[in-house]
């Protein structure tokens, strides 16, 4: 321990938003922002812009535009994979758990319970690849239902037995998304849609994913996952350092060490599904920022809104901002702005421009509810 890294919690914070690419040296390409990101999380909820589009503008700026997505979608350079765009040949790095699946031994019981729902539908497996094989990318509500033990949960799968399937054929790396068309996923054989690299050996293929997670997070706690998706913490990886004031230790990017002393923010408005924000816990220790999203609460209970926007400046979170698109109307609906602590000046007139250009990619004009 007396020989870790010490950072300040001003160092520590300029690692986490330079490796999120949120200072002022922005990218350019559409790729390789999401190569460095790592992955961009599929929501579709349009609030303001769905998150994978708002995520990219907050880095790249007016210059990205929702077609160079697409376009990167289309051309199979992203893929959806456990709905997290990634770049094509991650894919290679998941085919070791894809053949493990449901998991190595020992399989906790809900994997075995998941396995033998899996295997008591094999003739519906079968059918719905034989259907994909011969028509191509299709909704799962139009793929035959021959299922003889239905799905059954608690919750809104309940009796969705072929959408489950899917979800456990994708995680077998049998099938994989295909497209989008408004909210509906269009699946088909993954052999189509997955680039087909080899498969990268199963301890090789963790020990680089959580290396990367390690590079686009900058910092982060040894042992801390974002979320069940993402199974391989950074014990292995980084170097070890000590954040003053904040207990335990973090694991650290080497590539951040080399540029500490020099750092140049600016403002961005985050959508609240952002990396940067994601692991609350991480957001509150190395931040000190209070958030959570509220778009689960009732109108009531919630403090900042439905789907308040973090606002970074700097090194530092400083307040949520309100707002919905009204695209019929064409304006962006700011209903608060919540300033957390004394906003100077000069932080109130980076936010507002930085406001104003998001209203203005959006093709919108701003209205101050």
């Amino acid at each position: 321990m007396a020989d870790d890294l010490v950072l300040s919690p001003a160092q520590a914070r300029r690692i986490a938003v330079r490796a999120q690419l949120l200072d002022a040296r922005r990218p350019t390409d559409v790729l390789e922002t999401v190569r460095r990101l790592g992955f961009l999380q599929v929501d579709l909820t349009r609030v303001v812009a769905p998150h994978v589009d708002l995520a990219l503008w907050s880095r790249i700026g007016d210059r990205f535009e929702p077609e160079d997505l697409e376009e990167l979608v289309g051309n199979g350079a992203l893929v959806e994979h456990k709905a997290m765009l990634r770049p094509s040949e991650d894919i290679a790095l998941f085919a070791a758990d894809m053949a493990a699946w449901p998991g190595e031994p020992p399989l906790k019981e809900w994997q075995e319970d998941v396995r033998d729902w899996v295997a008591a539908n094999d003739d519906c497996r079968r059918d719905v690849l034989a259907f994909l094989r011969a028509e191509g990318p299709t909704a799962a509500r139009d793929l035959p239902d021959t299922c003889e033990v239905p799905w059954r949960s608690s919750g809104w799968t309940n009796n969705k037995s072929v959408m489950k399937l899917l979800e456990c054929l994708e995680s077998r790396g049998e099938v994989a998304v295909a497209s989008r068309e408004g909210r509906e996923r269009r699946w088909d054989l993954a052999e189509r849609i997955h680039p087909g690299d080899p498969a990268v050996p199963a301890e090789e293929a963790h020990h680089t994913l959580a290396a990367r997670r390690l590079r686009a997070l900058g910092v982060a706690r040894p042992r801390a996952l974002e979320a069940w998706e993402e199974p391989y913490d950074v014990r292995g990886t980084g170097v070890a350092a000590r954040v003053d004031g904040v207990r335990g230790t973090w694991r650290v990017d080497p590539d951040r060490l080399d540029d500490l002393g020099s750092f140049e923010g600016r403002a961005a408005i985050l959508s609240p599904l952002d990396r940067l924000v994601f692991d609350r816990l991480r957001m509150e220790e190395l931040f000190g920022f209070d958030y959570q999203l509220e778009m689960y609460k009732p109108a009531a209970k919630r403090q900042w809104g439905y789907w308040a926007m973090p606002v970074l400046d700097g090194d530092e979170l400083v307040g949520k901002i309100d707002a919905t698109a009204d695209r019929d109307a064409g304006v962006l609906v700011v209903d608060a702005i919540h300033e957390d602590g004394e906003w100077s000046k000069a932080r109130r007139r980076r936010v507002d421009r930085e406001l104003r250009a998001l209203a203005a990619w959006l093709g919108l004009a701003v209205s101050r509810g």
